[in-house]
Order: C-alpha cells, then sequence, then structure tokens
C-alpha cells in the first residue's frame, strides 16, 4: 500500500554553503597545533580511529558490544561546506551511530567539501582495504550500507558497482544522477534496497521516487523504528518526505539512527 503524499508545495533545490569554522587544536602556549596523523582512543562508548590516508583523514567507529561474526559495515559520507572532522565532532556521529544500536564497523571517510571537487575515494573497496590496514580491525562480512548526505551522491554513485554494497541512504542527496541509482536498484541484485529522504531535494527526488516500481511513500520522517509498517521496513526503495531541514537531516539525532534501523544490519546488545 503506498500512502500519499499531502504536502501542496514542494521546496526549491536550496544549497547554499553554510558558515563553518575551522577547528584547531590549541597547545598550552595557545598556538595552534598539527592534527596526529593516528588516533585510537574511545568515543561514545566505543573504540575510535582516525587516520590520515592519501586521501583525507578517515574516522572508523567500533560499537560497545560488537560481534564481528554478524556484524556488518556502515560508510557515511558527509555532504558539500564541511569536511570530515568537523562533520565528525559538530554532527555527533558517533553518539547517532550508538543510538542505531547497529552491529557494523562504521567508517567516515573525506568527502568533497564542494561541487567542483573530485570524489576522494572512486572504490569503496580501496577505502575497506585501507581500514582493514590501518586498524587490524578483520573485515566484517555482514551487509554494506552506505549513507550519505547532500553532496555525497557524488561519491556515492561511483560505488555503485561494488558488488557486496546491499543499501544506500540519500539524505537530502538525491538531484542529480537518478538514472545510476535506478539502474543499481533494479539491475543488481533482488537484495539492493533505497532509502531516499528529501527536503530541499523534493523536485527532483519525489518525480524519481513516483516513477519507480515497489516504491513505497511517507510524507513525513516517523520518530521511531516501530511507527514503521512492516510494507515500509522492507521496502525495495522507500521515499520519506522530511519535516527536518536540510542541516538538522544530520544534525538532530532523530534521522541517521532510524533510517539504519531499517537495514540488514543486527543489533547489538549493549551492557
Amino acid at each position: 500500500m503506498v500512502r500519499p503524499v499531502t504536502h501542496a508545495l514542494f521546496a526549491a533545490v536550496l544549497l547554499a554553503p553554510a558558515a563553518r569554522a575551522d577547528t584547531l587544536l590549541v597547545d598550552a602556549g595557545g598556538e595552534p597545533d598539527a592534527t596526529p596523523a593516528y588516533v585510537e582512543d574511545v568515543v561514545a562508548g566505543g573504540k575510535h580511529w582516525r587516520f590520515e590516508t592519501n586521501c583525507g583523514p578517515v574516522h572508523v567507529w567500533q560499537p560497545p558490544g560488537y560481534w564481528a561474526p554478524t556484524a556488518g559495515i556502515v560508510v557515511y559520507v558527509h555532504g558539500f561546506w564541511t569536511h570530515v572532522d568537523e562533520a565528525w565532532v559538530e554532527h555527533r556521529l558517533a553518539e547517532q551511530f550508538l543510538a542505531s544500536k547497529q552491529n557494523a564497523l562504521f567508517i567516515v571517510p573525506e568527502a568533497p567539501a564542494g561541487l567542483h571537487e573530485r570524489p576522494l575515494w572512486p572504490e569503496l573497496g580501496e577505502l575497506i582495504q585501507e581500514v582493514r590496514k590501518q586498524t587490524r580491525v578483520k573485515r566484517p562480512w555482514g551487509h554494506v550500507v552506505v549513507i550519505g548526505h547532500s553532496g555525497a551522491y557524488r561519491t556515492m554513485t561511483n560505488w555503485l558497482d561494488y558488488r557486496e554494497l546491499d543499501h544506500m541512504i540519500l539524505l537530502d542527496a538525491l538531484y542529480g544522477r537518478e538514472e545510476e541509482f535506478a539502474r543499481w536498484l533494479y539491475a543488481r541484485r533482488r537484495s539492493n534496497r533505497l532509502i531516499v529522504l528529501a527536503a530541499d531535494t523534493i523536485k527532483v527526488a519525489e518525480p524519481f521516487a513516483r516513477k519507480q516500481q515497489r516504491a513505497m511513500m511517507l510524507d513525513l520522517m516517523p520518530e521511531f523504528y516501530e511507527d514503521f509498517h512492516e510494507s515500509e521496513k522492507n521496502a525495495k526503495l522507500l521515499y520519506i518526505r522530511s519535516q527536518f531541514e536540510h542541516m538538522d537531516l544530520v544534525t538532530n539525532g532523530k534521522v541517521i539512527p532510524v533510517l539504519l534501523r531499517l537495514t540488514g544490519l543486527g543489533r547489538v546488545k549493549y551492557r
């Protein structure tokens, strides 16, 4: 059953730069200090790594209660007008991953901060291999999920040929290369699934969803996982018109944890 979208007006595709402030580590004397090339610590109760690569910094987070035999992989790609270190801290990504309760190794690489920058990781397999090399954590073989915000779609389309990719989540990120996402969704494995959440991108994302087979459509983002019907939880394509604004999607903690529950990943049991 398809739920109708009831709003009459569409939002314009507005992707204006948001103000950003660079953050620097400061030593006791007040002088800027470079971020260490490799960090291994605990964040939000889970094990955290940050390391430098030729393609920019990468953050990796392993939740408490992580169970390797059934774990999957979640790759989060930030949008334009920010960098990975800023997104990691300012968007409280570790805390949002923790709230999702998903048994996965979470990977957050650097990505383009503007329209004219090229994707830094053209191959998803290379990113996963680099994480294995740097962290010494064995590659988990559960579901592979990629979630991206805004301009992240430019990176995500490069990864559509990755054989193990199961699920993609576009957070106000469908405003280009729609045909490539459609081909991946229907021409690849039957298990492939796509979630599209639209705020500023409704003019592009909603017509796309209406044209696709087996699409479920919601007129707002449910508050809890339990609020989704079973047909929506298992939809090939789930389109959601968001009541939250573009940046709120990745900062308010009400979207990322809930949508990650809709994937094929298992849950962790925290002590």
